[in-house]
């Protein structure tokens, strides 16, 4: 990354590894299921889920119950998006034909409640700016169960960059994608990459192993 405010992104990715919105579903009950540990990792795509895609930073999950790993989920003042919240987990790819990198993120939640009042909390204080202050927004489709994108330029070279966030029962993900040169990443791929991480929630919280992959 050349730019600083994709640091914090990639800072986290490091530490894991070793480093409003759209429409709201038209029930205010929590059905979905909180993930246990090691279904938010699955949620994380791996390698077998991006063909054509290298694997820089395995899917890892952190337990959110220090301050340290509370500040890089939710920067904001106070840690503000992580009241019971549970796990926080991050994988990291590189294509290299097209020098584009995609981070994704999952915050899991005690409930769906939680999820959705962290929801507006971390994209207007945080992640919503990630994709530069010039981004403009765009639809990704009926993607979860709320849903946001924005599309610009990462760093003052006007390399491409972008973020989605979307929140999938008691789940929040986020996929964060730059390249270094023009093409790499677009809207449309921007899309497809959120698509992949929003089903592989779905399918953990119906109790089923996630198995969504980018080729579908």
């Amino acid at each position: 990354m050349k730019n600083d405010r994709w640091c914090v992104v990639i800072s986290a990715a490091l530490l894991l590894a070793g480093c409003g919105g759209g429409p709201q579903s038209d029930s205010g009950n929590d059905r979905a299921a909180a993930l246990t540990e090691e279904q938010t990792r699955q949620v994380l795509p791996d390698g077998e889920a991006m063909p054509g895609w290298r694997q820089t930073h395995r899917p890892t999950v952190l337990k959110l119950d220090n301050r340290l790993y509370r500040s890089q989920a939710c920067p904001a003042r106070n840690n503000a998006g992580c009241e019971e919240s549970r796990f926080y987990g991050a994988s990291t790819f590189r294509e290299d034909d097209s020098a584009a990198t995609v981070t994704f993120l999952v915050i899991a939640y005690d409930s769906e409640r939680a999820a959705r009042e962290a929801y507006d909390v971390l994209w207007d204080g945080y992640y919503g700016e990630r994709a530069g202050q010039r981004a403009r927004v765009f639809e990704i489709g009926p993607i979860g169960d709320e849903r946001d994108a924005r599309f610009g330029s990462y760093d003052f070279e006007g390399h491409p960059g972008g973020v989605t966030q979307t929140r999938v029962g008691t789940t929040l993900l986020w996929t964060q994608a730059t390249s270094a040169g023009r093409g790499g990443i677009d809207e449309d791929r921007m899309g497809e990459l959120a698509t992949v991480l929003a089903e592989r929630a779905r399918q953990a919280q119906n109790g089923d192993e996630p198995s969504a992959t980018l080729d579908g």
